[in-house]
Formats: structure tokens, C-alpha cells, sequence
């Protein structure tokens, strides 16, 4: 199965939007490899919108690259990144023209499928923007879909239609592999949990073979890049703030797409996406989604997740801006009650500590924006 775990990798979009370039691009691949990122399961590198020129080809229909950004082509550039062991990604767009009014492949699916494939595609993000109000989106990612069966290459078909026309109940039928169902993300942390926050709901909607994004991740932006926001209201994001965000990803099975300028990463940045325990939660096996175990405030939800093996995650998250608040997860809620005999033996994701045995009620304090994240076995 191309998805049977969460894909990883690092796509252009939320650092660079429209200044991307050949040399962008292997310089990303080679920090890739150098840095241990694919070693670490980060296996795509995807190109977002902006790569094409304004117009398709004249003689042939095709899109072409922009010829300032990839002189050698796309082919050049796809052939390199294979050449480092990593997977090479594209952007379309399902409508006629692209987010950022480019050639959008309305009505050329099955020759824009064919083209990606020559380059040497492996992944395609299929954007939504300026498709005719009389176009039925369900049909257009079906068309999609079927030019990629066709194409003759494995290309993995990353849907991405921000959640319209209820796409959780039927893009698996589509044939994608994975499927945005929010808006675009911004560096801020209330940008990043009104995403998180909004897919509760939703988390049932995703499995092996195809599974929900919730969006790139913008750990390691600093306020820095395409969709960096600074406002008065909305402040760059912080350490804390994306140890929140990459936790709940995992905890999520989201995808997790790199999107901060891997060029220039930090060495704290780079541990917290390399947390090989977290990456574990996001590709268990089972994939099974999170649950709201407790939430004693409205802003203090712990999640909780079966994993393989007979583990548990346990994350209990401070999505409010007061410090020093108390998250609790009752046992019983959970389906621990404590005639059960039975409590939860508690080891921390981030430090290695081994909290014990802790039964019928587990309560900490977090300070804002801030998570702790723990595996958990059943004992008595």
C-alpha cells in the first residue's frame, strides 16, 4: 500500500511560496540527508505552486517549468533528488488556473498526469482553487485520480480541497492518499490550534491507504516565510509552541510535511522532528485515531491513542494563554475504571522519565501553549 503510514517529507510552500528555484531544491535535498531527515522516515521533497511558467505550452498543451527558476527542466531537478534515496513531489491545482494563477489542470488531467509522470513524480498536491462554480469538485478529484492510475508511475495523490464538500465521507473513493481538510496554516499558535482543535470530529476519518492533513508543519519558522504572521494579535510562534503543534500532529496521524527553511533549522528544531517516539506514535501500525480522554477547562483537552503492541499516547496539552494551569485525564473516561484494578504506567516522550503506575487520575500543570506527552501501558 504507497500509504499505509502517514507520509513524511518537506514541502516549499510555507518558507518560500513563490521563490523557489533548482538550487533551492538540491540544497534541500542535500540538508536532507546530511541532517538524518530521511533517515528519519522524511522521505518526500515537494515542490509547491509557482514552479510552472504563466501559460501552458503553445504546441503541446503541456505545462512547462519556468525556465528562469529550473533551466534544466523539472526532469533535472526530480533526477537529483532521487539521486539522494528521497522522493520527488509536485503541485497542481483542480481548477483552471492555480491558487497563485498559474496553469491549473481543469480539464487536462490525464495529460498534466502523464507529464508529472516523466518528470519522475512520485507525489502530486492537488489544490482547489478556481475551479467554475458549475465544476463538481467530488468528479474533479475522481478525474485526477484515474489520470494518475493511468499515467503508468506510482504517484502518490495528496488531495487538497481545505475540507469543502464534507471531504472526509468520500475522497478514499477518489483513490487519494491523503486529504487536507483544513485552511492554510499560519506561523501563529492561535492559527495552529484552531486547526488542531477543529479536526476532533474528524479524527475517525483517517486510515491506512488515506489519511486526514491537517496542513505543513511551521516548526522551526520563528516568524520567518510565506505564511509567517506578526501581528499584534498573533505573534510568531515559539519552542513551546511547536512542541504543541508537532505532538498533536503525531498524536493526530497527520502527515508530517516539513516546512520550515531545513537549510537553516536549529539544532532544537531538528531534535523535536527527529523525536524518534513521537515519529513512532504518528506511523503506528494501526493508525488508530485520538480521542478527547478529559478536558477540565475547555482549553486543557487530553488526547489519548491506541497504539500497537498494547501502548497507549497520552497527551495532555495548555491550548489557552493563562500559566500554571492543571490538566487532568480520569482514568475512568477513558474506559479505566478504577474497579478494574487496573491503572497506567506513564513514561515521558520528551525526557525518558518514568512516572510510574498511576491509577484512577493522572493531573499536571503546563504552563501556556505547552504539552506533555507520555506512552502508557496497562498495569495493576
Amino acid at each position: 500500500m504507497l500509504s499505509r503510514k502517514p507520509p513524511m517529507g518537506f514541502n516549499t510552500w510555507n518558507t518560500f511560496g513563490e521563490n523557489i528555484n533548482a538550487e533551492l531544491i538540491k540544497e534541500t535535498a542535500d540538508k536532507m540527508i546530511e541532517l538524518g531527515l530521511r533517515d528519519a522516515g522524511y522521505e518526500y521533497l515537494v515542490i509547491d505552486d509557482c514552479w510552472s511558467e504563466k501559460e501552458r505550452d503553445a504546441a503541446t498543451g503541456k505545462i512547462v517549468p519556468d525556465r528562469s527558476k529550473f533551466p534544466d527542466g523539472i526532469k533535472a531537478v526530480s533526477d537529483y533528488v532521487h539521486s539522494k534515496g528521497l522522493k520527488f513531489g509536485m503541485y497542481s491545482c483542480a481548477g483552471i488556473r492555480t491558487c497563485a494563477d498559474y496553469p491549473g489542470s481543469y480539464d487536462h488531467e490525464f495529460l498534466d498526469a502523464q507529464t508529472f509522470a516523466e518528470y519522475g513524480a512520485d507525489f502530486l498536491k492537488y489544490d482547489y482553487c478556481y475551479k467554475p462554480h458549475t465544476a463538481d469538485g467530488i468528479k474533479l478529484y475522481r478525474k485526477m485520480g484515474m489520470a494518475l492510475k493511468a499515467c503508468g508511475r506510482e504517484i502518490l495523490f495528496s488531495a487538497c480541497n481545505w475540507g469543502s464538500d464534507d471531504v472526509n465521507k468520500w475522497i478514499r473513493s477518489t483513490g487519494a492518499h491523503m486529504y487536507r481538510s483544513t485552511g492554510d496554516i499560519f506561523d501563529s499558535f492561535a492559527s495552529m490550534r484552531d486547526i488542531a482543535m477543529s479536526q476532533i470530529d474528524n479524527l475517525a476519518y483517517s486510515a491506512p491507504g488515506c489519511f486526514n492533513d491537517i496542513d505543513m508543519l511551521t516548526c522551526g519558522m520563528y516568524g520567518n516565510g510565506n505564511v509567517a504572521r506578526d501581528t499584534e494579535s498573533d505573534i510568531k510562534q515559539f519552542d513551546v509552541d511547536y512542541k504543541t503543534e508537532f505532538s498533536l500532529w503525531c498524536m493526530f496521524s497527520s502527515p508530517l510535511m516539513i516546512g520550515c527553511d531545513i537549510r537553516k533549522i536549529n539544532d532544537t528544531t531538528l531534535k523535536l522532528l527527529k523525536n524518534k517516539t513521537l515519529i513512532r506514535i504518528n506511523q503506528d501500525e494501526e493508525a488508530r485515531p485520538a480521542f478527547v480522554g478529559s478536558n477540565l477547562s475547555g482549553h486543557t483537552p487530553t488526547f489519548v491513542k491506541h497504539l500497537s503492541d498494547g501502548e497507549f499516547a497520552v497527551l495532555f496539552t495548555n491550548m489557552g494563554d493563562e500559566r500554571d494551569v492543571r490538566c487532568a485525564l480520569y482514568f475512568d473516561e477513558i474506559g479505566i475504571p478504577a474497579s478494574s484494578g487496573y491503572g497506567l504506567h506513564l513514561v515521558d516522550t520528551f525526557t525518558g522519565e518514568d512516572i510510574g503506575l498511576k491509577k484512577e487520575f493522572y493531573m499536571i500543570e503546563l504552563e501556556k501553549h505547552d504539552s506533555r506527552m507520555f506512552i502508557g501501558r496497562l498495569e495493576k
